[in-house]
This record gives structure tokens, C-alpha cells and sequence, in this order.
């Protein structure tokens, strides 16, 4: 049983249809990747899915319930963790604090539970422990991009969904950045990534779904994908990346 399922799910901002009954699974232990154009519909799939905006027909199954009418925080509790685009993380709380605050869903956590998580999340990503105290605003991009999954994963999600998690990034913080993504699935994560990187996102993904004007038109493994011409040039460069999977 997948996951995560969606089936013909439309969604609506007023009058314009941002979704046009998509359908997509996730199984427990994948890393599937949404690839699409900017305005594709992406970030409406999972805001979709996390509860922030409501379908206005189909249905979204989360390990085997409907979640399609619930609001944000009941999928949350169920152990679904939205990681949205821009980080969003507070700018006037320290780096401890902002991942803490993962955690508020979660009912009857100690003191003494939250500080072992937090050392846990630090164990993940090393970078940030040397900057415990410091103020949100005060690290860099990658700092915080790294902070907004840190206080997702303090969730305790079955499933982590990651939105554009290498925007704004430079390289070589997005390779750090997806390889701490490709460790986290084989400790057991589910992932569900957005992202435009297509070549990064095809490297760690297990299945991805193309998503062009609110419509899933191509899915496949890394490899279908990187060996469909039409997937090649919209997101590829046209050509096939021999380092890619």
C-alpha cells in the first residue's frame, strides 16, 4: 500500500485551476521528485497535501486514510512534515529555538526528549551546532535551508516533503544538501521533493513524476527519464548527464 496517495486531486486559487486531477503515489522508503516549470503546479500539490489549501475534488490517502478534508496541524500529528520553498524560518529565534519549534505539534515531549532530538538534528547537520545561539537571521542560505529541514524532521514525520530545497543555493551547498537528502532515505525516510534541479533531484530519487500546467504528463525511474527527449529538453539541457544515475 503506497504511502502517500493522491487520485484526480484539482485544486483552485479563485477562479484558476492550479491542479487538473493529478494522481501520484509514494511508497514507504522512496524519494520521488516532482519536476515542472515555474507555475507548474508543484508547490500546489504539496500545500495540497500538507493541509494549507483544501482540494476541491478528488482524494489524498496518507497511510491509508483520507486526509483530504483535514486542516494543517491534524496532518502534521499524523506525521506528515512540509518543509515549504524560502525556508521561512523566525528570524529573531536562535537556531535551537527555530528547530524546537518542529516539535510543537507533538504532545507530552520533554524538556530532556527535546534537547537529545536537537542534538540529534545536530548530528545531521554539524554546521549548525557551532551556531546554537546565533539568530535566524544571521546565517547564510544554506544555514537555514538546512535549519527549515532540521525543524521539520523534529516532527518526527513518516513523511518529510521538501520544496525547492536548493533554491538560491550555490553548488556546493547543494551538494551537501542532497547528500544529507540521500542519507535520510536510507535511514527510513519518505521523501517527497520538489525541486528544479532536475539532474540533482533524478540523482536521489528512487521514481519522479513531470508535472507541466497543473497536469502529470510523464512518469517514470531516473533512467526513463533521462532517456525521454522531450524531459531531456525542457529540464535537462538537452542532454543526458553521464554522472546521473
Amino acid at each position: 500500500m503506497p504511502l502517500l496517495e493522491l487520485r484526480e486531486v484539482a485544486s483552485f486559487y479563485g477562479s484558476v485551476q492550479a491542479l487538473k486531477g493529478i494522481s501520484l503515489r509514494v511508497e514507504p522508503g522512496e524519494i520521488v521528485t516532482l519536476l515542472g516549470a515555474n507555475g507548474a503546479g508543484k508547490s500546489t500539490t504539496l500545500r495540497s497535501i500538507s493541509g494549507l489549501m483544501r482540494p476541491a475534488s478528488g482524494e489524498i490517502f496518507f497511510d491509508g486514510q483520507s486526509i483530504s478534508r483535514l486542516g494543517a496541524e491534524a496532518i502534521v500529528r499524523l506525521g506528515i512534515s512540509h518543509v515549504p520553498e524560502g525556508r521561512r524560518i523566525f528570524p529573531g529565534l536562535t537556531v535551537t529555538e527555530n528547530i524546537m519549534l518542529g516539535a510543537s505539534g507533538r504532545a507530552r515531549v520533554s524538556k530532556a526528549q527535546l534537547r537529545s532530538e536537537v542534538g540529534e538534528m545536530f548530528a545531521i547537520f554539524p554546521d549548525l551546532e557551532r551556531l546554537e545561539k546565533a539568530l535566524g537571521w544571521s546565517l547564510s542560505g544554506g544555514q537555514q535551508q538546512m535549519l527549515a529541514v532540521a525543524r521539520g524532521l523534529m516532527a518526527r514525520p513518516k513523511l518529510l516533503m521538501l520544496d525547492e530545497p536548493s533554491l538560491g543555493l550555490a553548488p556546493i551547498i547543494v551538494q551537501q544538501l542532497f547528500a544529507v537528502i540521500r542519507d535520510l532515505q536510507q535511514r527510513g525516510m519518505t521523501i517527497l521533493l520538489v525541486e528544479q534541479n532536475a539532474h540533482m533531484a533524478l540523482s536521489v530519487a528512487h521514481r519522479g513524476y513531470v508535472l507541466e500546467t497543473g497536469s502529470l504528463t510523464v512518469e517514470g525511474s531516473p533512467a526513463e527519464l533521462l532517456d525521454n527527449e522531450d524531459v531531456r529538453a525542457a529540464y535537462l539541457g538537452g542532454a543526458r548527464p553521464d554522472a546521473a544515475k
